[in-house]
């Protein structure tokens, strides 16, 4: 990894219309808070951020049929997001929101900037009006026929089914979903971003990553292909940041064009908060800005807001942008719409104390580079074999042993026989394939470099059975030298699980009677003989058929 000063990491705003599911974890949220807990690790400077994005139009049409202010959906849902981050351990170093006053203030600047130094341009045009409700309506009040796929049900930004980017205007058999009526068109005048006039910019731009993954550069190069054009960054609607200039009103910043301006404005509120500087973080070229994001935001993070950055001048751009595909359930698109997800904050409360677990399928089955399912039969066999019968295993014999046979003092390292050597080799050699896949975004990969040490440490175990060879005097020096090199794998796993499953980290810690260091990891003197460990307990426990049944059931009887 190339030595920069700091670290800026985003990972997207969620809307705050609605709880976090398994999806958004899996595409954004636990891959960027393992490579942030793995950069902390490094000593780096770390700015983690985050905020619920809650000028959305889902929003208002959430607001709309609850017949309510938006203002009680944001509060209601802001707070039960961040609560489920921190309880599932999303070490965000700021989650902010952009109703805020310093979000207002921050995006109203950047929106007078660009006006004042021409980098937008005016433009009235006809947009869909319903005369019903006398109002101009967002793209997410308009439904139709996707043009693409004949889907019935598309929106007027994106058909949700085939996912492709709509404009309205092609949109077959427009309909208002307020009022369900016909629309007319009518004169209205916006702001737009000239993207066009940023293609070739754009074009060296992108094409120089030779880095970025695959899906980014190919959706990318899809975008810039078709050609680019200017971008509304303007809408008629009351509720969003208002247009910082004359005759606008009743118009509000696009969301697309103010929620990425929150992870600055969420950057200057947590700097005032740690007495810091923000501008390192946002304008220093020794700083790696890193998008974390799902592919639906590719365009966004990759082309509009590079743009909108280009254009304010000043700002550093992203050094990459690691975007994830999507995680389906159980066979069908996770769908908010049609309650078809597992919620975070209710999988808190059914498997209390095990985020591990979660945090762990998530990522050895993230969609890092093509769509994955989760199912709950998988999610039962993965803590079943793999983190009860493999990792947990290993560590549990271990404490066991050195108790049984020692009172939980860690055994001296006598002489060092060929076995031996072939682990302690193997151990010297894991931090670095772990580090190594984190850095490149390999996260599947660097948590199976974990789990691969924990299945050496059980078959160095059955390969030498230490419980024998204890039993006769002339082997318990052997004995010894075993769990002592035993108990040295445990601290390297306590060490490299943190980033993945830090509430096990943290356990083991306590019961290894030490704080561990990343650059400790595959040292095989880290824990001297004589130390005193803390009794064992379990890490995971096996999850039986009834629970997963319920959840099944669960599921299916939720669907909307």
């Amino acid at each position: 990894m190339k030595d920069f000063s700091r670290f800026t990491i985003t990972a997207a705003l969620p809307y705050a219309n609605g709880p976090v599911h398994i999806g958004h974890l899996a595409g954004v949220y636990l891959p960027a808070d393992i490579f942030a807990r793995y950069l902390r690790h490094g000593k780096k400077d770390v700015l983690y951020i985050c905020g619920s994005d809650e000028h959305g139009v889902p929003i208002t049409i959430q607001a709309s049929k609850k017949n309510i202010n938006p203002k009680e959906v944001i509060d209601q849902y802001h707070n039960m997001i961040k609560k489920s981050f921190n309880d599932f351990g999303i070490s965000f170093d700021v989650y902010d929101r952009t109703s805020s006053t310093k979000h207002h203030e921050v995006s109203s600047t950047f929106f007078k900037k660009l006006e004042q130094d021409d980098k937008l341009i005016e433009k009235i045009t006809e947009q869909y009006y319903d005369n019903s409700v006398k109002s101009f309506l967002a793209d997410r009040y308009i439904k139709g026929t996707c043009p693409i796929c004949d889907y019935n049900e598309a929106y007027g930004d994106q058909c949700e089914k085939c996912g492709t980017s709509l404009e309205p205007s092609e949109l077959k058999n427009p309909q208002s979903a307020l009022s369900g009526g016909d629309l007319s068109k009518k004169e209205t005048k916006h702001w737009y971003l000239p993207l066009d006039k940023y293609e070739d910019w754009l074009k060296r731009w992108i094409l120089d990553k030779k880095d970025w993954k695959a899906n980014v550069i190919g959706q990318c190069k899809s975008w810039l292909d078709a050609g680019l054009k200017p971008r509304a960054v303007t809408r008629d609607l009351d509720w969003g940041v208002k247009v910082p200039v004359k005759d606008a009103e009743g118009k509000v910043l696009y969301v697309w064009f103010d929620a990425p301006i929150g992870y600055i404005s969420a950057t200057q509120t947590w700097a005032k908060t740690q007495n810091k500087d923000w501008k390192p973080y946002w304008c220093s070229d020794d700083t790696k800005l890193v998008h974390f994001i799902g592919k639906d935001n590719i365009v966004f993070h990759c082309i509009i807001f590079p743009v909108m950055l280009k254009a304010h001048g000043g700002f550093i751009l992203p050094e990459d942008v690691p975007a994830n595909e999507f995680l389906n359930l159980e066979g069908g698109k996770i769908s908010t719409s049609k309650n078809w997800a597992v919620w975070l904050h209710e999988y808190l409360i059914d498997f209390p104390g095990q985020q591990d677990v979660l945090r762990y399928v998530l990522c050895i089955n993230a969609p890092e580079n093509k769509d994955n399912d989760f199912t709950w039969k998988d999610f039962q066999a993965r803590n079943n074999n793999e983190l009860v019968a493999v990792l947990g295993n290993f560590i549990n014999r271990v404490f066991v042993l050195c108790h049984k046979y020692w009172k939980g003092k860690v055994p001296k390292k006598n002489k060092i026989e060929k076995i031996d050597h072939d682990i302690i080799y193997k151990l010297a050699l894991k931090p670095a394939a772990v580090s190594k896949n984190i850095e490149q975004y390999k996260f599947r990969a660097a948590l199976k470099e974990l789990m691969d040490l924990a299945r050496l440490g059980n078959k160095y175990l059955a390969d030498t059975e230490p419980w024998k060879l204890f039993k006769s005097p002339e082997t318990i020096e052997r004995t010894e030298t075993i769990l002592n090199i035993a108990i040295q794998i445990t601290s390297t796993l306590c060490v490299l699980s943190e980033p993945f499953m830090p509430f096990t980290s943290k356990k083991l810690c306590a019961m290894l009677n030490n704080t561990m260091e990343w650059n400790s990891a595959g040292d095989i003197n880290v824990i001297s003989a004589e130390h005193q460990l803390n009794k064992p307990e379990l890490l995971f426990s096996i999850i039986d058929d009834s629970h997963i049944e319920n959840q099944i059931k669960k599921l299916k009887n939720s669907r909307t």
